[in-house]
């Protein structure tokens, strides 16, 4: 009996730990092999010349030192996970699900919103919408409620701002092709 529950349970497993193995982070350079280019919708140098690219980079100022230490942390705010929650991906990450070309220095990149790309970066996939949110891609139904997880009153410098707006800026849609 013992050895038919630990089949039963072998097998189990198994297919959930090739799904969980599937959904590792391939970071941003990765992302960019075909999401550089016009027509694709130029979503790479969108994202470049966002603050999100920067995010990261914004915890390793003596400012952000500043409002750490006054919120009470001992850590500097690069070594913050309050701080990096919002302004890093995969910081908390296991190693095992971290991909060669990632880079927790990216900040607020692709994978923050879109969730890990190992299972859904291939071409054949991502043509295929259905497929590629089958697996893993996050498509964000309710973008006010995803940006507000981050853009809200608990950020010690939250600037009320209007959603809508904001994403006109950043948004990075593939444009419809003319047949």
């Amino acid at each position: 009996m013992k050895n038919f529950t630990y089949l039963l349970v072998l097998l189990f497993l198994s297919p959930l730990s090739l799904i969980i193995a599937q959904n590792s982070y391939i970071g941003a350079e990765a992302c960019a092999m075909c999401h550089k280019t016009e027509k694709q919708g130029s979503q790479l140098s969108i994202w470049q010349n966002s603050k999100h690219s920067k995010a990261y980079e914004t915890l390793k100022t003596e400012k952000a030192n500043q409002i750490a230490k006054e919120k009470g942390f001992k850590t500097s705010a690069v070594e913050t996970p309050e701080c990096l929650k919002c302004h890093a991906t995969g910081y908390n990450v296991d190693a095992k699900l971290i991909g060669k070309k990632f880079k927790v220095e990216d900040g607020v990149q692709c994978e923050t919103c879109h969730g890990a790309g190992s299972a859904y970066k291939d071409m054949k996939v991502m043509k295929d919408r259905e497929l590629a949110i089958k697996n893993g891609l996050t498509v964000h139904e309710k973008l006010e409620v995803f940006c507000k997880s981050c853009h809200n009153s608990e950020s010690p410098t939250f600037v009320e701002m209007n959603v809508d707006e904001a994403w006109q800026k950043i948004k990075h849609n593939v444009p419809k092709t003319q047949n």
